[in-house]
């Protein structure tokens, strides 16, 4: 093949499978609908079932249920017939995936599978087959044409069956009122999760490695105390009710020491005098990405962290938030 007719034969892979997938808009009707309610009024979980590639379609959309508020996992339809049928109870809605709606391996589940009392929704490409017949709900994932050159190799009806299961997932969520805080429980490692899970206080330093200095330390006492703690660059300044009053950072130092004339003078200095006031403040249920954003935007390093009564709790670290992943 010339690079001409390779270019060429890729997009009319694509344009075979665009049209597959804008050819299932005009099915979406009752049946649809009926696939939504089962599932969404079951007492069990979904479990959808396939063989070859339907089967890799039908893994992809168990996690995609799963992720999204719907209980969900994955059989093989072989393995079902050696032990794994025992998971199917009556509560349960079955998704079966199949192009022709007569493979065998999952009509040979299928009387077990209804004898247990599960429903049974199907996405297949033949409303007509064995399979569509014993479906309560049957979601048309027929195509006009395989985008193989061959015609053999399953890939618009994965495509469309794919694009079915995801219609009918959104479709879920969308009524579920699955929210974003929902969708990053199930997240908590990735990016998503890290922004809308992590509190200040999953990543703040606090107790011992709060650096801390009461309202008569000197600037020495200061330096001293922000050299020794955990999280460097800063302290707190608190009263004997242990309240915030004030913060002070190596930022500060450095403007202090240049300000200055009389440099070892500077250390003797009451913290109360050179220390900033009203500083701005974490709260420890505060999103830990609200805290970096502040940061970012006024160009801190450091927050000091109090309760709702003032009293000041430890230190936020842009350095930790950023190793955390809060990006």
């Amino acid at each position: 093949m010339t690079d001409v007719e390779v270019v060429q034969q890729a997009r009319e892979t694509l344009l075979v499978e665009r049209d597959a997938v804008e050819a299932l808009t005009e099915r979406i009707g009752d049946d649809f609908v009926a696939a939504c309610n089962l599932i969404l009024h079951m007492r069990g979980r979904v479990i959808v079932s396939g063989m070859g590639k339907s089967g890799a379609v039908g893994r992809k959309l168990a996690g995609t249920l799963a992720s999204t508020g719907t209980p969900a996992h994955f059989m093989n339809p072989a393995e079902a017939l050696h032990g794994d049928l025992g998971m199917v109870t009556e509560d349960d809605v079955i998704i079966f995936l199949s192009n022709s709606g007569e493979t065998d391996e999952v009509l040979n589940i299928l009387p077990f599978v209804r004898r247990r009392g599960a429903k049974v929704i199907s996405i297949c490409g033949g409303t007509n087959s064995t399979l569509a017949q014993a479906s309560e709900a049957v979601l048309d994932a027929e195509v006009a044409c395989e985008a193989c050159p061959l015609g053999l190799a399953p890939t618009a009806s994965c495509v469309a069956q794919m694009a079915l299961g995801d219609a009918l997932a959104m479709a879920i969520m969308r009524a579920r009122g699955f929210t974003t805080e929902n969708y990053a429980a199930s997240h908590p490692g990735g990016a998503l999760g890290r922004r809308t899970l992590w509190r200040v206080q999953d990543v703040m330093h606090a107790g011992d490695e709060s650096p801390t200095v009461p309202m008569d330390a000197t600037v020495l006492d200061a330096i001293l105390t922000m050299s020794q703690a955990t999280v460097r660059g800063a302290v707190c300044v608190v009263d004997e009710g242990g309240k915030l009053r004030g913060f002070f950072t190596d930022g500060d130092f450095r403007l202090l020491m240049q300000r200055e004339d009389d440099r070892n003078a500077v250390m003797g200095l009451p913290i109360t005098q050179v220390m900033t006031l009203r500083p701005t403040v974490a709260d420890p249920e505060m999103l830990a990405g609200a805290a970096l954003k502040i940061m970012q935007d006024r160009e801190f390093d450091n927050l000091p962290v109090v309760d709702e009564d003032g009293v000041a709790l430890g230190v936020v670290d842009i350095q930790d938030l950023l190793k955390a992943g809060i990006v």
